[in-house]
Protein backbone atom coordinates (compact mmCIF):
# COMPACT_ATOMS: atom_id res chain seq x y z
CA UNK A 1 0.00 0.00 0.00
CA UNK A 2 1.44 3.55 -1.22
CA UNK A 3 1.27 6.31 1.24
CA UNK A 4 -1.01 9.17 0.38
CA UNK A 5 0.43 12.14 -1.21
CA UNK A 6 -1.52 15.38 -0.37
CA UNK A 7 -3.08 16.22 -3.61
CA UNK A 8 -2.47 13.46 -5.37
CA UNK A 9 -4.26 10.05 -5.82
CA UNK A 10 -3.38 7.47 -3.56
CA UNK A 11 -3.85 3.86 -3.19
CA UNK A 12 -5.96 2.04 -0.44
CA UNK A 13 -5.57 -1.54 -0.67
CA UNK A 14 -6.49 -2.39 -4.53
CA UNK A 15 -8.68 1.07 -4.84
CA UNK A 16 -7.72 3.84 -6.11
CA UNK A 17 -9.16 7.29 -4.38
CA UNK A 18 -8.18 10.69 -4.94
CA UNK A 19 -7.98 13.54 -2.21
CA UNK A 20 -10.38 16.44 -2.98
CA UNK A 21 -9.29 18.25 -0.08
CA UNK A 22 -6.37 18.94 1.70
CA UNK A 23 -4.70 21.18 4.48
CA UNK A 24 -1.28 21.79 4.59
CA UNK A 25 0.74 21.78 7.73
CA UNK A 26 0.82 25.14 8.72
CA UNK A 27 -3.10 25.19 8.51
CA UNK A 28 -2.95 22.02 10.57
CA UNK A 29 -0.47 23.36 13.13
CA UNK A 30 -2.11 26.91 13.46
CA UNK A 31 -5.45 25.08 14.30
CA UNK A 32 -4.28 23.30 16.93
CA UNK A 33 -2.70 26.40 18.60
CA UNK A 34 -6.33 27.82 18.29
CA UNK A 35 -7.55 25.13 19.67
CA UNK A 36 -5.30 25.02 22.51
CA UNK A 37 -5.56 28.74 23.21
CA UNK A 38 -9.55 27.73 23.36
CA UNK A 39 -9.85 25.39 26.14
CA UNK A 40 -6.75 26.64 28.20
CA UNK A 41 -8.68 29.88 28.46
CA UNK A 42 -12.04 27.94 29.31
CA UNK A 43 -10.09 26.33 31.95
CA UNK A 44 -8.59 28.89 33.53
CA UNK A 45 -11.62 31.42 33.32
CA UNK A 46 -12.91 30.58 36.65
CA UNK A 47 -9.62 32.05 38.15
CA UNK A 48 -10.38 36.05 38.65
CA UNK A 49 -8.01 38.42 38.34
CA UNK A 50 -7.69 41.42 40.65
CA UNK A 51 -7.11 44.13 38.32
CA UNK A 52 -7.70 47.38 40.58
CA UNK A 53 -9.43 47.66 43.85
CA UNK A 54 -12.45 47.81 41.71
CA UNK A 55 -11.93 45.88 38.47
CA UNK A 56 -12.10 41.97 38.65
CA UNK A 57 -11.38 39.74 35.30
CA UNK A 58 -11.16 36.29 34.65
CA UNK A 59 -8.21 35.02 34.06
CA UNK A 60 -9.18 33.89 30.78
CA UNK A 61 -8.65 37.62 29.44
CA UNK A 62 -4.68 36.98 29.34
CA UNK A 63 -5.46 34.07 26.83
CA UNK A 64 -9.09 34.49 24.96
CA UNK A 65 -7.88 37.16 22.83
CA UNK A 66 -5.03 34.92 21.20
CA UNK A 67 -8.04 33.43 19.62
CA UNK A 68 -9.34 36.22 18.07
CA UNK A 69 -5.83 37.15 16.80
CA UNK A 70 -5.92 33.39 15.17
CA UNK A 71 -8.90 33.26 13.59
CA UNK A 72 -8.23 37.35 12.05
CA UNK A 73 -5.11 35.09 10.43
CA UNK A 74 -7.20 32.75 9.46
CA UNK A 75 -9.61 34.31 7.86
CA UNK A 76 -7.39 37.04 6.65
CA UNK A 77 -5.13 34.13 4.84
CA UNK A 78 -7.41 31.33 4.48
CA UNK A 79 -10.70 33.00 3.79
CA UNK A 80 -13.94 32.72 5.96
CA UNK A 81 -14.98 28.59 4.90
CA UNK A 82 -11.73 27.62 6.29
CA UNK A 83 -12.03 29.99 9.24
CA UNK A 84 -15.14 28.38 9.60
CA UNK A 85 -14.16 24.87 10.01
CA UNK A 86 -11.33 25.75 12.92
CA UNK A 87 -14.37 27.81 14.38
CA UNK A 88 -16.34 24.34 14.40
CA UNK A 89 -13.84 22.52 15.60
CA UNK A 90 -12.71 24.51 18.66
CA UNK A 91 -16.66 24.20 19.65
CA UNK A 92 -16.36 20.51 19.28
CA UNK A 93 -13.21 20.00 21.33
CA UNK A 94 -14.74 22.77 23.48
CA UNK A 95 -18.30 21.03 24.11
CA UNK A 96 -15.97 17.68 24.36
CA UNK A 97 -13.52 18.66 27.26
CA UNK A 98 -16.62 20.00 29.22
CA UNK A 99 -18.49 16.53 29.19
CA UNK A 100 -15.12 14.80 29.95
CA UNK A 101 -14.79 17.34 33.09
CA UNK A 102 -18.34 16.51 34.46
CA UNK A 103 -18.13 12.92 34.28
CA UNK A 104 -14.31 12.38 36.10
CA UNK A 105 -15.98 14.63 38.74
CA UNK A 106 -18.81 12.21 38.73
CA UNK A 107 -17.16 9.26 39.01
CA UNK A 108 -17.38 7.97 42.82
CA UNK A 109 -13.98 8.69 44.71
CA UNK A 110 -12.47 6.59 47.21
CA UNK A 111 -12.94 8.22 50.93
CA UNK A 112 -8.87 9.04 51.75
CA UNK A 113 -9.11 11.44 48.88
CA UNK A 114 -9.90 14.94 49.91
CA UNK A 115 -9.44 16.65 46.36
CA UNK A 116 -12.65 15.86 45.19
CA UNK A 117 -14.40 19.58 46.26
CA UNK A 118 -11.57 21.69 45.08
CA UNK A 119 -11.40 18.87 41.69
CA UNK A 120 -14.72 20.14 40.75
CA UNK A 121 -14.52 23.74 41.63
CA UNK A 122 -11.83 24.01 38.98
CA UNK A 123 -13.19 21.93 36.20
CA UNK A 124 -17.10 21.87 36.84
CA UNK A 125 -19.22 24.28 35.47
CA UNK A 126 -22.97 25.08 35.57
CA UNK A 127 -25.58 24.31 32.64
CA UNK A 128 -25.78 28.14 32.69
CA UNK A 129 -21.96 29.26 32.23
CA UNK A 130 -21.79 26.14 30.20
CA UNK A 131 -24.51 27.50 28.02
CA UNK A 132 -22.98 31.35 28.03
CA UNK A 133 -19.53 30.15 27.21
CA UNK A 134 -20.21 28.24 23.80
CA UNK A 135 -23.26 30.85 22.77
CA UNK A 136 -20.89 33.77 23.37
CA UNK A 137 -17.48 32.24 21.39
CA UNK A 138 -19.79 30.77 18.63
CA UNK A 139 -21.60 34.73 17.99
CA UNK A 140 -18.01 36.18 19.00
CA UNK A 141 -16.12 33.98 16.38
CA UNK A 142 -18.42 33.89 13.73
CA UNK A 143 -19.17 37.72 13.76
CA UNK A 144 -15.04 38.13 13.84
CA UNK A 145 -14.07 36.46 10.84
CA UNK A 146 -17.71 37.96 8.23
CA UNK A 147 -16.58 41.06 9.41
CA UNK A 148 -13.35 40.94 8.76
CA UNK A 149 -13.73 38.80 5.64
CA UNK A 150 -16.40 41.39 4.14
CA UNK A 151 -14.24 44.41 4.76
CA UNK A 152 -11.07 42.55 2.83
CA UNK A 153 -12.90 42.60 -0.07
CA UNK A 154 -14.02 46.20 0.56
CA UNK A 155 -10.88 47.41 1.61
CA UNK A 156 -9.15 45.04 -1.99
CA UNK A 157 -6.99 44.04 1.07
CA UNK A 158 -5.21 46.95 2.06
CA UNK A 159 -5.24 48.44 5.76
CA UNK A 160 -5.33 44.94 7.52
CA UNK A 161 -5.30 47.04 10.77
CA UNK A 162 -8.76 48.93 10.08
CA UNK A 163 -10.31 45.20 9.39
CA UNK A 164 -8.87 43.05 12.24
CA UNK A 165 -9.36 46.15 15.01
CA UNK A 166 -13.13 46.45 13.36
CA UNK A 167 -14.08 42.78 13.42
CA UNK A 168 -12.79 42.66 17.25
CA UNK A 169 -14.65 45.15 18.17
CA UNK A 170 -18.05 43.41 16.97
CA UNK A 171 -17.07 39.59 17.41
CA UNK A 172 -15.55 40.28 21.19
CA UNK A 173 -18.21 42.82 21.70
CA UNK A 174 -20.83 40.34 21.14
CA UNK A 175 -19.00 37.73 22.92
CA UNK A 176 -18.68 39.78 26.18
CA UNK A 177 -22.03 40.76 26.29
CA UNK A 178 -23.86 37.50 25.27
CA UNK A 179 -21.08 35.51 28.23
CA UNK A 180 -21.25 37.88 30.87
CA UNK A 181 -25.35 38.59 30.91
CA UNK A 182 -26.13 34.71 30.39
CA UNK A 183 -24.20 33.95 32.78
CA UNK A 184 -24.20 36.61 35.83
CA UNK A 185 -27.62 38.91 34.67
CA UNK A 186 -30.10 38.14 37.88
CA UNK A 187 -26.96 37.00 40.37
CA UNK A 188 -25.78 40.80 41.36
CA UNK A 189 -26.31 43.94 40.97
CA UNK A 190 -26.94 45.25 37.68
CA UNK A 191 -24.52 48.06 37.38
CA UNK A 192 -22.06 45.28 38.51
CA UNK A 193 -22.84 43.15 35.64
CA UNK A 194 -22.45 46.00 32.89
CA UNK A 195 -19.24 47.33 34.73
CA UNK A 196 -17.54 43.71 34.01
CA UNK A 197 -19.00 43.85 30.57
CA UNK A 198 -17.40 47.08 29.71
CA UNK A 199 -14.18 46.15 31.75
CA UNK A 200 -13.57 42.94 29.61
CA UNK A 201 -14.44 44.23 26.40
CA UNK A 202 -12.00 47.37 26.43
CA UNK A 203 -9.16 45.09 27.92
CA UNK A 204 -10.24 42.21 25.06
CA UNK A 205 -9.95 45.27 22.14
CA UNK A 206 -6.99 46.80 23.97
CA UNK A 207 -5.48 43.20 22.95
CA UNK A 208 -5.78 43.75 19.75
CA UNK A 209 -4.73 46.86 19.00
CA UNK A 210 -1.65 46.02 20.82
CA UNK A 211 -1.19 42.92 19.22
CA UNK A 212 -1.84 44.40 15.91
CA UNK A 213 2.04 44.68 14.84
CA UNK A 214 2.52 40.77 15.71
CA UNK A 215 -0.52 39.80 13.39
CA UNK A 216 0.91 41.94 10.60
CA UNK A 217 3.67 39.63 10.90
CA UNK A 218 2.13 36.59 11.27
CA UNK A 219 0.06 37.50 8.10
CA UNK A 220 2.85 38.19 6.21
CA UNK A 221 4.98 35.15 7.11
CA UNK A 222 1.93 32.82 6.27
CA UNK A 223 0.74 34.57 3.57
CA UNK A 224 4.40 34.18 1.90
CA UNK A 225 4.99 30.54 3.07
CA UNK A 226 1.56 29.12 1.89
CA UNK A 227 1.57 31.36 -1.51
CA UNK A 228 -2.32 32.10 -1.16
CA UNK A 229 -3.75 35.58 0.05
CA UNK A 230 -7.82 34.36 0.00
CA UNK A 231 -10.82 36.83 -0.90
CA UNK A 232 -14.36 36.04 -0.17
CA UNK A 233 -15.77 37.48 -3.46
CA UNK A 234 -19.22 36.56 -4.06
CA UNK A 235 -19.09 33.99 -0.78
CA UNK A 236 -22.45 32.80 0.99
CA UNK A 237 -21.93 33.33 4.63
CA UNK A 238 -23.84 29.99 5.91
CA UNK A 239 -22.07 29.14 9.16
CA UNK A 240 -22.79 25.40 8.47
CA UNK A 241 -21.90 24.58 4.62
CA UNK A 242 -21.65 25.85 1.38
Amino acid sequence: MRAPVFGSPFYFGDFKMTEKKTVSRLFMCIGIIFVTCLLLSNLVAGKLWAVTENITLPAAVILFPVTYIIGDVFTEVYGFKKARTIIWLGFACSFFAVLIYLLTIALPHPGYWENQDAYATVLGTTPRVAIASFSGYLFGEFSNSIVLSRLKVLTKGKNLWIRTILSTVVGEGLDSVIFITISFWGTMENSVVLQMILFQYLFKVCYEVLFTPVTYFVVKKIKKAEGIDTFDEGIKYNLIRG
